[in-house]
């Protein structure tokens, strides 16, 4: 599997904070170790806090790609 190939997608954008990181967090918890969530956010607050928590998490963020109305980050489960 390469690097931009994700096991699951979550399109979080139009979700407030802190909902789109615990909508994360669960998604992340359903998830084996080793495997890539595409999490879909929009720019602002999400961009700002959701991977910061992702990390905090123990998780690692691998990947950040900008597209036309917000970002795609790609999260690595510890």
């Amino acid at each position: 599997m390469s690097e931009n190939t994700a096991d699951e997608k979550i399109d979080l954008r139009n979700v407030l904070c802190p909902i789109n990181f615990v909508k994360t967090k669960l998604k992340l918890e359903a998830m084996e170790s080793g495997q890539v969530l595409e999490v879909t956010l929009d720019d602002g607050e999400p961009m700002r806090n959701v991977p910061r928590s992702i990390k905090e998490e123990g998780h690692k963020v691998i990947k950040v790609e900008q597209f036309d109305d917000g970002y795609r980050i790609f999260v690595k489960k510890s």
